[in-house]
């Protein structure tokens, strides 16, 4: 956790990751095993998302670490796969809603819940049928609350060209690893530029699940590596007491709100990044809205040195170099930051601010 500290304005901040699997579904670790791999990661909490089945009576802190259940929704008789939809804060069974996705937005937020879109756009593997692309392609459908910006092991899967490509990711993957697709940045962008209020957050996907090829056999990948890898970081008004219903409520309101970023936290830890906009007296944070009484000044900082580029409605309007961005403007429109950084001898996608909102 850090905190944010100016003329007396806190904000608190906390990492976690959520997108997991136990073995309800397809993982391999139990909710406790879950727990203890994003503790020694790091983790502040942890959103377990098994498919279409949601697990009551294991929510709780596990040592420092808030578990959390979710559930990843799918419509089983949907061939090819499509459509796969995070539901958090439902506190229920929704999997009977899958087959109409629409009314499985509705009942999940009738039910006080949000939702997000899983891993929107995929790329398939030619290695093995379960690694087909699973896209989001009904776009016609609204009310959820974000998408899935970023997800690891979506991503990894889509490097697996080949069973030679397959070996050397397996024991290498940060090689490959870049970030985010561009059709999902720009989809994203799409979505806010026609007034969406759609808010990202990024995950492991995490199975646990071991491989063979021939005498190899190795995990793709341990829960404790992933939950150092792509993480989604929130912001709160207050922090968390370790009080279940009471830390529940602000990792969700922040989820919901955006009120988040994205961050690829191996190369080096996202935690301390700030994004946020002033117009005189006015400020406003990641996933806010910023109303103007005249001028917006824009300040981006990241904890160490990158690319620092500020988007409105899909246009880079300002770019640094280092640690730090400011710049102003007189326009409105809908702003969000991201961070490249040099790792693994390539250029990796780094920090993915949800957006602030300028009217």
């Amino acid at each position: 956790m850090s905190t944010y500290d100016e003329a007396r304005d806190y904000v608190y901040e906390y990492v976690g990751n959520p997108h997991v699997h136990t073995p309800y579904s397809d993982g391999t670790a139990l909710h406790d095993e879950v727990a203890s791999a994003a503790s020694k990661a790091g983790l502040d909490f942890v959103i377990v998302t098994d498919h279409n089945v949601w697990v009551d009576g294991v929510e709780g802190y596990y040592d420092d670490v808030l578990l959390l259940v979710g559930e990843e929704l799918h419509d089983v008789r949907c061939r090819p796969q499509a459509n796969h939809l995070l539901a958090f804060n439902a506190e229920t069974e929704l999997a009977p809603l899958a087959g109409d996705l629409q009314r499985l937005v509705e009942g999940t937020l009738e039910e006080g819940g949000f939702c997000f879109l899983a891993h929107p756009f995929e790329r398939s593997s030619s290695i093995d049928p379960d690694l087909d692309a699973i896209p989001w392609n009904r776009w016609e459908v609204d009310g959820y609350a974000g998408i899935e910006l970023w997800n690891y092991m979506s991503e990894f899967k889509g490097l697996l060209r080949n069973k030679l490509w397959a070996l050397f990711y397996a024991y290498w993957p940060a090689v490959g690893i870049r970030g985010p697709y561009r059709a999902t940045l720009r989809k994203w962008d799409e979505l806010l530029a026609d007034g969406g209020r759609v808010a990202a957050i990024g995950g492991a996907d995490a199975h646990g699940k071991t491989y063979s090829m021939g005498p190899l056999s190795k995990v793709v990948f341990p829960y404790q590596y992933l939950f150092r890898c792509v993480n989604t970081h929130i912001l709160t008004d207050v922090p968390l007491n370790g009080e279940l219903d009471h830390d529940r409520a602000l990792v969700y309101d922040a989820l919901r709100a955006g009120r988040t970023w994205v961050g690829y936290d191996l190369p080096a830890s996202t935690a301390g990044f700030r994004f946020e906009a002033r117009s005189v007296m006015n400020k406003a944070l990641v996933g806010q809205e910023l109303v103007r009484t005249g001028a917006t000044t824009f300040e981006v900082e990241t904890p160490q040195p990158a690319d620092i580029r500020l988007i409105c409605d899909g246009q880079t309007v300002a770019r640094s170099r280092g640690q730090r961005l400011k710049v102003t403007t007189a326009h409105p429109g809908v702003y969000r930051a991201e961070a490249y950084r040099q790792y693994r001898l390539g250029r990796r996608g780094w920090i993915f601010s949800s957006p602030i909102y300028v009217r």
